[in-house]
């Protein structure tokens, strides 16, 4: 995990010692408005003569004056200096500094909320995955926000602790597929879980099929590594909410044998994101403890093609006894998130929300920064004031009822999806999902659910922007921490 030291000081940056020194600046209508501070009084002049305009990520690099930083970096904000804008604006200019060890921060603030957001930037923009890399490039490894804050104002355990969670999941979407197996995942989960005081319970190939978790087992029976199930417990004294978090992992999705196309296999070692970002999500609730009750249900498998994998018109038996024929095997997300939803619902939590890159309709219909969000309406704004909040934009969709008529079986109680004709994919999914949510004990009522997917937002296939680079992106674990402290707050 690459994750900078992070700390605050009351001392001037311009005495700090720091390689470079990062400033701020708007746009406005005369150009780039630096916001200065004592000891860089010369840096609006600098940034005029170079023709900044101050636009959101531009950055400049100019030498450091004498006795001081060999470097001054001045990021654009763009028209606005909130906190969205500072994080963003920060992790930019961070990401994209090399050779760079130590950063003093000079943005001016008095805002807590302001400060925890330019750190949490750097800190994530500092990010690289340098595993498989013979001459990796050396990230920011120190930074120091200058300010009158103090650690705890700015809630600087808070900020590392959920930077290392984005760090963690991003290590594991990275990871080579040939590395990170359901078996393997399941042992760093453990170890992850373990370290913060977290319970763990692993099912393998014999206590799932004991247990009769169905749609685990067979998504992974095609592959030689065989399937996963890992239950994380965090239960701090006087919890008074149960959150259940539900990730869809599986560490390498073929399509079964209803193979992929070869261009839409490549990246497929991402499958397992939402997994990974539950496991997270909760080791950082547990290291700051945040006093709600979170259970996470890790689904994992591996979806190969093979003489023992599953059919096309095989029909399982999901955890809870719901039948299932599968009609196409490269739908098998929703297969593991059954099993996973259903032993959720049996702890009768207060919530459960699920997270998965499961459908590319997502990417068709939202592209590769929007997470869709489906689910019962109250949660659904929970959740989505929970991402608005931390900068990771979610869109609410629909669940139309009449869907769930395309999910008709001749000899079973649901198909897994509709084929022959043109469906909305992500939605279909949704609604199947749907189906595994439990009832209230003596009741009709549905246990409250939410869906979050994040097949697009989950891995950067393009180009880097803001704090974000190529690859894995841990998307949803923020939002997956404010929601937990957030029901914590009642």
């Amino acid at each position: 995990m690459t994750v900078p030291v992070l700390s605050v000081s009351p001392a001037p940056a311009a005495e700090s010692g720091a390689d470079a020194v990062l400033l701020a600046t708007t746009s406005g209508a005369d150009g780039a408005d630096v916001l200065a501070v004592e000891g860089f009084e010369w840096v609006p002049a600098a940034m005029t003569a170079l023709g900044a305009k101050g636009t959101a990520e531009e950055v400049v690099k100019v030498p450091g004056p004498e006795g001081g930083p060999r470097l001054v970096v001045v990021v654009g904000t763009g028209e606005a200096a909130d906190a969205a804008a500072l994080r963003l604006a920060a992790g930019s200019a961070v990401r994209q500094l090399t050779g760079v060890a130590t950063l003093a921060v000079a943005i001016p603030t008095d805002d807590p909320e302001v400060a925890a957001a330019i750190l949490e930037g750097a800190a994530l923009g500092a990010y690289a995955y340098t595993a498989y890399k013979a001459k990796p490039k050396t990230p920011v490894e120190d930074v120091t926000l200058h300010t009158a804050l103090d650690g705890d104002a700015v809630g600087l355990d808070r900020v590392r602790a959920v930077a290392a969670a984005v760090a963690r999941t991003k290590d594991l979407v990275n990871t080579s597929p040939a590395e990170l197996f359901p078996a393997r995942l399941a042992e760093l989960a453990v170890e992850a879980a373990s370290g913060a005081g977290v319970a763990a319970k692993v099912w393998d190939e014999a206590a799932l099929a004991a247990d009769g978790f169905g749609g685990i087992l067979a998504v992974g029976q095609g592959s030689s590594r065989g399937p996963r199930l890992v239950r994380l417990k965090y239960a701090p004294a006087g919890a008074s909410v149960h959150l259940a978090l539900v990730g869809k992992g599986i560490t390498f999705d073929s399509g079964g044998l209803s193979i992929k196309p070869m261009a839409s296999m490549v990246g497929m070692k991402t499958d397992m994101a939402g997994a990974a970002a539950v496991l997270s999500a909760i080791v950082a609730l547990a290291e700051l403890q945040v006093p709600v009750r979170v259970t996470g249900w890790l689904c994992l498998a591996e979806n190969l093609p093979s003489g023992t994998a599953v059919r096309p018109n095989d029909v399982l038996r999901i955890h809870g006894g719901t039948t299932v024929e599968v009609l196409n095997t490269d739908a098998e997300g929703r297969l593991v998130l059954a099993d996973g939803l259903v032993a959720a619902s049996e702890e009768q939590p207060d919530a459960i929300v699920d997270v998965a890159t499961l459908t590319g309709a997502q990417v068709v219909a939202l592209g590769h920064r929007i997470a869709g969000l489906m689910g019962d309406d109250e949660l659904v704004g929970t959740v989505r004031a929970a991402s608005d909040a931390v900068g990771e934009p979610t869109w609410p969709m629909p669940l139309p009822a009449d869907l769930l008529a395309l999910l008709k079986s001749d000899v079973a109680d649901l198909a897994n999806t509709k084929l022959g004709q043109t469906v909305p994919g992500m939605l279909l999914a949704g609604v199947f999902l749907r189906e595994f949510v439990g009832t209230r004990e003596g009741s009709e009522e549905r246990i409250p659910w939410a869906h979050l997917d994040i097949a697009g937002p989950s891995n950067n296939a393009g180009g880097p922007w803001g704090f974000t680079g190529s690859g894995a992106t841990g998307a949803a674990v923020r939002t997956l921490v404010k929601l937990g402290e957030r029901l914590a707050e009642g």
